[in-house]
């Protein structure tokens, strides 16, 4: 693995799993996960669910959230 990933595993749909973001990326979702009182692992489920449709691999669809919660700030 690229040392610039740094890889977590979680439980997802009743299944572990690992996955490797740039620290940046979890920073970003740990974040988000504090600011709506979730865990981690409960954002990354959510997001999980929100891509079951389009087959889109998880790790893009982190990404792209993580970007989206920088662009439009929630307070």
């Amino acid at each position: 693995m690229p040392r610039h990933l740094r890889k977590r595993s979680l439980r997802l749909a009743g299944h572990d799993t690992s996955l490797a973001l740039e620290p940046a990326f979890w920073e970003v979702l740990e974040a988000e996960a504090a600011r709506r009182g979730l865990s981690l692992a409960a954002l990354v489920a959510e997001q999980d669910a929100a891509r079951a449709e389009t087959g889109e691999p998880l790790a893009s669809r982190l990404r792209v959230f993580a970007l989206g919660c920088i662009r439009t700030p929630r307070g």
